[in-house]
């Protein structure tokens, strides 16, 4: 495998959301200072929005390792298009607050009963929605609801809504005017540029022990965020096969030309195409008509040397794939 061939103790662009890796890019600083700025005023909504793969849950996930545990009690609930009372459900189940077969009067008295237990534990509630793009307006308009209560003059509930940027289409609509009055923070997650995007690939590598093998060259780096936006998880998808590809070709240097190959293996496969002249894992294969118009076009020794070559590449491919396969069967004894 890679990580063995490279050195290094885990995969580096492992597309699982995973605060080790979190990268302070300028658009992800902002972010964390709207963040800190809406906790501060202690209620309301903080809407961080984001084009999918841009790092809204890796930044969530580095917001809450930097909150105080005496001070907060956070918990995330991930929103499937929820309805009013849906809404009050999953926001009770998220803090362990009995839901189940209780009408909607009963339901509210519960969650404000722990609201109420967690004021006096000198606590406040922070609500994490993810995936808020979907929230019905009148999921929405529970959310406000809930915003409303107060224990002696404080407001013991706040929540994170992490959403795609459609969603600022629908904080636009009408009927939210008293939900946009309560939002105390907003901010946009952009892509990377094209210097942090080779300082983030850089970062996630060194997080694992990358010792400059396989090393980058610029034009890599340009491609790269070129091809990919600039969109954290689309780099991270992009440099998972590119680690791949060097491996099974043992390669130590990234130059455009490989970049370039990664991509036309990537382009193929969006297209449901059989890529014609590659082989597992990226490598060339030759067909026996493109054999024989070789052998025929001269030169015997060099073309040995290289069908000696491409087989061993696939023995590698082979190597690799039967040794996923075996990580993969302990991990579900």
């Amino acid at each position: 495998m890679y990580l063995e061939y490279y050195g290094l103790s885990d995969f580096p662009f492992q597309l699982t959301p995973d605060h080790r890796f979190f990268f302070e890019s300028a658009t992800h600083r902002k972010a964390m200072a709207n963040l800190i700025f809406g906790l501060n005023q202690s209620e309301g909504f903080i809407v961080i929005t984001g084009e999918v793969g841009a790092g809204k849950t890796t930044l969530l996930g580095r917001l809450l390792d930097e909150l105080d545990p005496d001070a907060f009690v956070a918990n995330k609930i991930v929103s499937t298009h929820l309805q009013g009372d849906d809404m009050l459900r999953s926001v009770a189940s998220a803090f362990a607050v009995p839901y189940q077969n209780l009408d909607k009067v009963s339901l509210l008295n519960g969650i404000e009963d722990f609201l109420v237990a967690c004021h006096h534990q000198q606590k406040r509630v922070l609500l994490l929605v993810d995936e808020a793009q979907n929230v019905t307006p009148q999921g929405l308009e529970e959310l406000r609801m809930l915003s409303n209560f107060q224990v002696a003059n404080k407001v013991p509930l706040q929540s994170v809504l992490l959403a795609q940027p459609q969603f600022r289409r629908t904080l636009a609509s009408a009927d939210l005017e008293q939900f946009r009055q309560r939002i105390i923070a907003s901010y946009h997650l952009g892509a990377l540029t094209s210097s942090e995007t080779r300082d983030y690939i850089k970062h996630r590598l060194s997080v694992v022990g990358w010792k400059d093998n396989p090393s980058f060259l610029d034009e890599a780096f340009d491609d790269i965020h070129r091809l990919t936006s600039g969109i954290p998880r689309k780099i991270n998808t992009f440099c998972t096969r590119l680690m791949l590809f060097c491996f099974l070709d043992e390669l130590s240097v990234v130059d455009r030309n490989v970049v370039k190959a990664v991509a036309d293996d990537l382009v193929q496969e969006a297209g449901q195409l059989v890529p014609q002249g590659r082989g597992a894992g990226g490598g060339v294969m030759l067909s026996a008509d493109a054999l024989g118009e070789e052998i025929a076009e001269g030169d015997m020794p060099r073309r040995l040397r290289r069908l000696e070559r491409m087989v061993d590449k696939h023995n590698r491919a082979l190597h690799y794939l039967a040794s996923f396969a075996e990580i993969a069967g302990e991990g579900l004894e």
